[in-house]
């Protein structure tokens, strides 16, 4: 059986091209991709480069474990270290935040992923991928959790460019 899974996408080292690439990969290993806007936004809990975030939708046979280990091979194919700091440079970062209507908190995988509720980066574009979408637990859509939190979006910025991927683009 499939489940729809919304992923977080995140980068701050050559994110056009990081990004592009998590975007190309996963639209040859799943179906229905779908992407939000991308957003450009201040580094949250340390000075670095400004970060690329956006949210994408998958459709997967995969179980939320399997996903998550095939994100991070795809994370670590890439350069990402994981032995440095939560709130530290990233190469590539690509989180589950949901997955289907699940709501579980096993293996360190927690669904949905907090983050949600808390960072206006990942919050608004995965309100404006699926507004309607009811948070799985919450009860809420997206688009009535993104009201009534109010986070603050001051620091986003809307991407109009389009990331394609191109091998050597930085």
């Amino acid at each position: 059986m499939s489940e729809i899974a919304f992923l977080g996408l995140g980068s701050n080292v050559s994110p056009q091209r990081h990004i592009g690439i998590a975007i190309e990969r996963l639209g040859s290993a799943f179906d229905d991709l779908r992407l939000s806007p991308l957003y450009r936004s201040r580094a949250v809990g340390f000075e670095g480069n400004d970060f690329i975030n956006g949210v994408a939708s998958v459709r997967t046979t995969l179980s939320p474990r399997a996903l998550r280990d095939w994100l991070r091979a795809l994370e670590d194919e890439h350069g990402r270290e994981r032995n440095v700091p939560k709130f530290s440079d990233r190469v590539l970062d690509v989180d589950i935040l949901l997955y289907g209507d699940r709501v579980q908190d096993v293996e360190g995988l927690k669904l949905p992923r907090p983050e949600i509720f808390h960072f206006a980066h990942v919050l608004r574009p995965l309100a404006e991928l699926a507004p309607e979408r009811v948070c799985p637990g919450d009860g809420r859509t997206f688009a009535a959790i993104r009201e009534a939190t109010r986070l603050d979006e001051s620091g986003l910025v809307r991407l109009d460019e389009k990331f394609e991927p191109v091998a050597n683009r930085d």
